[in-house]
């Protein structure tokens, strides 16, 4: 059996395993009491996940995209949003990986190690980011948007490296792919996104740049269910949400890799940057306004 071969096997069995766990929590959540009023009906979600991961299959990513959509229409409370993303998107990245792993070659050696180290990142950042309170996870959203922004700017025009012809690292750059892995990963359970950065990564370290397909969906891939475990747990997550964001997201995939497979997508890429870099600077200023309030309401010194 060839290391691509067990990687996708390994897949298919986490693939398994998440939606044993991800079904026993909503029917836990079913159980008991309401969700809270504030969170979107299905339907919505259900039609961001099919939008956002359309996009995302052709390279756009969903993070930056569905966050921006939580926010404007209000569809999730902010300290949810890191978990829902999490939890939502994990088998239609899962859908993804399978599908341009087998037919975009790289090196398996170099595609399994930085994927292990991607999820050994959102591991430890899961782990953080669940336990955050509120005002935090805006702040730490906020500025992870922020260069999000940055990163899909210098990505659309044009200001990184094209990339080389190599599919494989080693040495040096293996190692430097593997600890940037492990970062985007982390960065991943803020709602930051691995697509663009992960393009960058690869392009700077002289992959061929569509190398960048299998190595960032299986990343996210890998990482998703294991740092959505976490979340869920924890239960900083809106289930009805994510069950939209899953219903819509698997069929999305499907039909961006096998019917439409490539768009002009230089116009959308600019869009998603104002709206990210919209989105961003209204999470900031949220959390300012918090602390603001919170400053109002401690009481003044005894005299």
């Amino acid at each position: 059996m060839t290391l691509t071969t067990g990687l996708l096997l390994c897949l298919a069995i986490i693939a398994a395993v998440y939606a044993v766990i991800l079904a026993n929590s909503f029917i836990r959540t079913d159980r008991s009491a309401p969700e809270d009023a504030s969170v979107a009906p299905p339907r919505a979600a259900t039609v961001t996940g099919f939008i956002t991961n359309f996009f995302d299959t052709l390279g756009i990513g969903s993070f930056a995209t569905t966050t921006s959509i939580f926010r404007q229409w209000r569809m999730v409370p902010d300290e949810l949003i890191p978990g829902t993303l999490n939890v939502g998107h994990a088998l239609p990245a899962i859908a993804q990986a399978f599908i341009f792993i087998r037919i975009v070659p790289v090196d398996a050696r170099t595609l399994a190690l930085m994927i292990a180290a991607a999820i050994a990142g959102a591991w430890l950042g899961a782990g953080v980011v669940s336990h955050w309170p509120r005002r935090r996870v805006q702040l730490g959203m906020g500025f992870a948007l922020l260069g999000a922004a940055i990163v899909m700017t210098m990505t659309t025009v044009g200001l990184v490296p094209g990339g080389g012809s190599a599919l494989a690292l080693n040495g040096p750059r293996l190692i430097a792919g593997v600890a940037g892995n492990f970062l985007l990963g982390a960065l991943m359970t803020l709602g930051i996104g691995l697509y663009a950065p992960c393009m960058i990564l690869v392009s700077l370290l002289g992959l061929n740049p569509t190398s960048a397909f299998p190595i960032m969906m299986g990343s996210c891939a890998f990482l998703m269910p294991v740092a959505s475990m976490r979340f869920i747990r924890a239960r900083k997550y809106s289930p009805r949400v994510a069950m939209g964001l899953l219903a819509g997201g698997i069929p999305a995939v499907l039909i961006a890799a096998f019917v439409v497979k490539s768009l002009p997508l230089t116009a959308v890429r600019y869009l998603v940057v104002i709206v990210v870099l919209y989105t961003s600077l209204n999470l900031i200023r949220a959390a300012r306004r918090e602390r603001r309030s919170a400053l109002s309401l401690e009481p003044g010194p005894v005299l």
